[in-house]
């Protein structure tokens, strides 16, 4: 039989029983909205979270260190996994900077600058950390729709405040328990004003003597004995432009800067940093050293050639992406079991499919008789079942897509009603991407299939003499 008369005679005869199989076609349809919504749950849920963890400004960005850095000596033991020691290793200075960010899939990479210093606010000093941030962080979203603006350039006197800090130089920390500041009203009475950081300046001494070997380099005391610079006290004026609500540094524990300033202001004060003591290439070369590098990739999904390519070059990294591995197993676990728990609808279904054709056997005993007795084959009898199990898992998947997706909607918009009347910004936690719309649809059609094998099986099997003998 020719697949247009086949597909003709298939469609023909699920007409003749249209409430039937319309009732199995919408059992089908209800399988595959229940499977298509709760992995579009897990999907949403999962690309919300990579959306979140993109804005922070960490997902795509990977933090290098020196193996000579002594915090990375914990993480590290006395050889690295090149057998490099660690007092041997490669410096972590302004060249090796310059031949990261020229490494492929990189967009930038800038130093971690950040100190304790002074900050005078209406003749009362402040203690706190200070961090340089680059042009490219005003796209995080600490940033994003925080009263005041962004640094007006990459050398401009200005800092950004993060709402902490805002609340104490303005005397309203709230008690333990009590109501905290609205951050715009903490910025009315701070923005525009201006701030004195105090810090210590690191100042070139050209006469100072370099240690005549590299033995002497790699011991403890040549590294205060070498030092080409002394220290110099200085003042800068800033401008506060700018009071973040959301902590920038949320992922940096007890390390965190509560303000921020251009990354070029602050490379042009040359503050002391800890690296100062540290390294003894201070005291051979004029390049700054650091003590990290925040590496960003074009895409997150090549971090991983990056970090390798870093390696390479004999430095540590770290990704966010190293300390999510857990939280992509978590959301695959959950994929699974939404995904079973999705099919158990559609399996219901499969059930209605058998007993329909079983149904339509018994009633089309006589039509199969008729169909083998003028040259029917019985391989043609089980393809006209398969094709209408076929023809029905088609349909049931399109219109169970379809379902699926406007149940998504309703629960997102929902959802983000709650969210609004919590004073909470709206978010999309459903997603339907094509490929699940294309699976969904071929998962319901081999359901079908799977399940018209044994009725079509049976009808192929019947004796034509006994079924034209059937009234």
């Amino acid at each position: 039989m020719k697949l247009p008369d086949l597909t003709e005679l298939a469609l023909r005869n699920l007409r003749e029983s249209l409430l039937r199989n319309s009732l199995t076609t919408i059992g089908i349809s209800v399988g595959v909205a229940s499977l298509v919504a709760m992995l579009s749950l897990g999907i949403g849920l999962q690309q919300l979270a990579s959306r979140r963890l993109v804005k922070s400004g960490l997902f795509d960005t990977v933090v290098v260190t020196s193996h000579r850095d002594m915090r990375n000596m914990g993480r590290e033991r006395d050889e690295d996994r090149n057998g490099t020691n660690p007092g041997e290793s490669r410096v972590l200075d302004e060249p090796a900077r310059v031949e990261i960010e020229h490494l492929p899939n990189v967009v930038e990479a800038y130093p971690d600058i950040r100190f304790s210093t002074e900050l005078r606010y209406e003749d009362k000093p402040h203690l706190t950390m200070v961090s340089a941030l680059p042009e490219s962080a005003k796209s995080i979203d600490a940033f994003e729709g925080m009263p005041g603006r962004f640094f007006s350039s990459d050398t401009a006197p200005e800092v950004i405040l993060q709402k902490t800090f805002a609340e104490e130089l303005l005397g309203k920390t709230p008690p333990r328990g009590g109501e905290e500041p609205n951050v715009t009203d903490l910025a009315k009475p701070l923005l525009g004003k201006e701030l004195t950081l105090r810090y210590a300046q690191r100042a070139a001494s050209p006469n100072q003597p370099v240690p005549p070997s590299a033995d002497a380099a790699n011991s403890p005391d040549s590294n205060l004995a070498g030092a080409a610079y002394s220290v110099v006290s200085r003042e800068q004026k800033v401008t506060i432009v700018g009071i973040a609500d959301l902590d920038p540094e949320s992922m940096r524990g007890p390390t965190r800067a509560r303000v921020f300033l251009p990354l070029k202001l602050a490379e042009s004060l040359h503050v002391m940093q800890l690296t100062d003591l540290r390294e003894i290439a201070r005291a051979a070369s004029d390049q700054p050293v650091y003590s990290s590098i925040s590496v960003r990739v074009k895409n997150p999904a090549q971090i991983q050639l990056v970090e390798d390519a870093i390696k390479k070059m004999g430095f540590g990294t770290f990704s966010i992406l190293d300390a999510t591995r857990s939280l992509r197993q978590f959301f695959a676990v959950l994929d699974l079991f939404l995904g079973i728990f999705g099919s158990l609808a559609l399996a219901v279904a499969s059930i209605g499919i058998v007993n329909t054709l079983v149904m339509a056997i018994l009633e089309r005993r006589r039509e199969i008789g008729i169909m083998k007795a003028i040259g029917a084959s019985d391989g043609d009898v089980m393809w006209l079942f398969l094709a209408e199990a076929g023809a029905m898992g088609i349909v049931g998947g399109i219109v169970g897509v379809a379902l699926g997706w406007s149940i998504g909607q309703v629960i997102n918009l929902g959802t983000n009603v709650y969210l609004k009347r919590q004073s909470l910004p709206p978010e999309h936690f459903w997603a339907v991407p094509w490929w699940l719309v294309s699976a969904a649809i071929g998962f319901a059609f081999a359901v079908s299939l799977v399940s018209g094998l044994y009725p079509a099986g049976r009808a192929a099997r019947l004796d034509p003499v006994q079924a034209l003998r059937y009234e």
